[in-house]
């Protein structure tokens, strides 16, 4: 999984990177709210890391935990900027930034309607946009994702799709959360979460490709071809044994009818 951090809004301590295993997030004595595994304290949440992804785990009666803002009474799976709110401090789930691929391509996702930016929190919860050539995000009539909101700059971004990439252009001064990381411009791609003025979250989504056959592995059973000592098909056998049941049950209706006169 790719590196992982978790920042504290508040700034009471520096960023602390997530390494597979448990990290205990803590109440110390002094109120102050921490992250380790040798701090003195009441447990309120854990992060755990393994090879399935990032899991927050909350002990049993805790109450407060919430992720984008929905309360969490066992367990989340997290992902790249997520706002954890633990005893009311945020702490992001920081993701590293993509490159800029080079050179740009149009490629195949250039007019696939399955690439998407789907709302999962703010005023766009549950929608979803495709992403074309160039959308406008803002508040402005003419944008193609509009937020409607006074505060809200008219215009704001910029996503461009280019093949497997979407680019986000900042038209402002106004940064974007991408994967919990303030930025003007990025490059955005499958799985990536982008956050504007902290409330209006959306997932970058792009179609799953099929995954391609083993080098080593068998072949597949519709190519398979019939062998010394490999069993015969079914779809082989069964006109026959249609037609034996066919054959017995004539017989049978003979032997009725004849027997009956």
């Amino acid at each position: 999984m790719t590196e992982l951090q978790l920042h504290f809004s508040n700034r009471q301590q520096a960023d602390h990177p997530l390494s597979p295993g448990v990290h205990r997030v803590v109440r110390q004595p002094n109120g102050v709210l921490a992250v380790g595994e040798a701090l003195a304290g009441v447990l309120m949440a854990q992060f755990c890391l393994d090879q399935r992804g990032l899991w927050l785990q909350v002990p049993n009666g805790a109450r407060g935990i919430h992720v984008n803002g929905r309360p969490v009474r066992r367990m989340a799976l997290l992902r790249g900027g997520d706002a954890v709110y633990v005893d009311n401090v945020e702490l992001l789930v920081r993701a590293p930034l993509r490159a800029m691929p080079s050179p740009l391509d149009p490629g195949e996702h250039a007019a696939d309607p399955r690439v998407l930016l789907r709302g999962v929190g703010g005023q766009h919860h549950g929608r979803s946009f495709t992403l074309g050539p160039s959308r406008l995000v803002g508040a402005s009539r003419e944008a193609d994702i509009r937020i409607d909101d006074p505060a809200f700059p008219a215009r704001h971004a910029l996503l461009e799709r280019h093949g497997g990439v979407v680019l986000l252009r900042g038209l402002g001064n106004e940064p974007t959360l991408v994967n919990g990381i303030p930025v003007r411009d990025a490059v955005l791609g499958p799985g990536d979460q982008v956050v504007f003025e902290g409330q209006h979250r959306f997932v970058v989504e792009f179609p799953s490709l099929p995954a391609p056959p083993p080098a080593d592995g068998p072949a597949p059973a519709a190519e398979a071809t019939t062998g010394a000592g490999a069993l015969p098909r079914p779809a082989a056998r069964l006109p026959w044994l249609l037609l034996a049941a066919l054959l017995l049950g004539l017989v049978l209706s003979a032997l009725l009818w004849f027997g009956a006169r």
